[in-house]
C-alpha cells in the first residue's frame, strides 16, 4: 500500500486563499477609509463669487451685480474668485451673466485709453464718431476720454433747441484730428474735428439722423471717478430698459 506524505515546507493554507484574504482587506479599507475621505473631499464646500445680474462688456461692477455664495469644492475651476473686492470696482472684460462663477480673465482694471474702450465693444455696444462742427460746439477742444457728456441738437427747422433723452449721458471714447490723431496725441496745437462715442444701436441711428438734418453741440456732464461716471450710463440704460431716466 502506498503512502502520501505532506510535502515538505507545505503550508495549512493555500495560496488563494492569501490573496483572498488580502483581496478582503483592501476592500475593507476601501470602504472604511479611502471611500469616505474621497466623499468628505467632494461634498465639501466653500465660497465663491457669482453674478447676480448680466453685466454688459466693458461695465464697471458695483456690489449689486454679484453675490457670496456657497457652492461644492470638487472641480472648482482653478482661479475662482472667492473675494468681493476682487470684482468689486474693475470692468467686465467679456459680457457677464447671472450664475456665472468669476475668473481674472474675465475682469481688467482699467479702461482709460480709447483702446481699451475700443476694446469692450460688442453685446451692443458701439462706437460712433460725429462731426464738431465748431470750436464752442466741441467744448472748446477738451473733451477728454472717459467724459460722460449729453448731446444737445439745435433744429434749424423747429428753431429749437433739446437734449433726446437717449442722448442724454453718453461716453466719449475719443476726439480726433482731421489728421486721425487722437486727443490724447496730439502735440501740435491742433483741434478735433470729430469726436467718438459709445452707444448702443438706437443711439448710433440718432447720432447719424442729426449729423445730416441738425447741428449738434456735446456737453460735459460728468469727469472724474469711474464708480461715479457708471451710475451715469446706468441712469442711460434704464432709459432703454424700460425704467425712470
Amino acid at each position: 500500500m502506498k503512502h502520501k506524505f505532506k510535502s515538505i515546507g507545505s503550508h495549512p493554507f493555500g495560496s488563494r486563499t492569501v490573496v483572498g484574504m488580502i483581496c478582503i482587506l483592501a476592500a475593507l479599507a476601501i470602504c472604511f477609509g479611502i471611500a469616505p475621505a474621497v466623499n468628505r473631499f467632494s461634498n465639501g464646500t466653500t465660497e465663491i463669487v457669482r453674478v447676480r445680474q448680466t453685466v454688459v462688456r466693458g461695465s464697471l461692477i458695483s456690489e449689486s451685480d454679484v453675490e457670496i455664495v456657497s457652492v461644492g469644492s470638487y472641480h472648482l475651476p482653478d482661479g475662482v474668485v472667492k473675494e468681493k473686492d476682487s470684482v468689486v470696482g474693475k470692468y467686465a472684460a467679456v459680457d457677464l451673466f447671472a450664475g456665472d462663477y468669476l475668473l481674472p480673465g474675465k475682469l481688467t482694471s482699467d479702461v482709460s485709453t480709447a483702446s481699451d474702450l475700443l476694446g469692450t465693444l460688442g453685446g451692443g455696444r458701439k462706437a460712433i464718431s460725429v462731426s464738431i462742427e465748431s470750436f464752442a460746439m466741441g467744448l472748446s477742444g477738451k473733451l477728454e476720454t472717459g467724459d460722460i457728456i449729453s448731446v444737445i441738437v439745435y433744429s434749424g427747422q423747429e428753431s429749437a433747441a433739446f437734449t433726446p433723452p437717449e442722448l442724454q449721458y453718453v461716453r466719449v471714447i475719443t476726439s480726433t484730428t482731421s489728421q486721425g490723431v487722437d486727443k490724447a496725441d496730439i502735440s501740435d496745437g491742433k483741434q478735433p474735428v470729430t469726436v467718438t462715442l459709445m452707444v448702443n444701436q438706437a443711439q448710433a441711428e440718432l447720432l447719424a439722423q442729426y449729423e445730416k438734418t441738425a447741428s449738434m453741440h456735446f456737453a460735459l456732464e460728468f469727469r472724474g471717478d469711474a464708480a461715479e461716471a457708471q451710475r451715469y450710463l446706468d441712469v442711460q440704460d434704464s432709459y432703454f430698459s424700460g425704467g425712470e431716466g
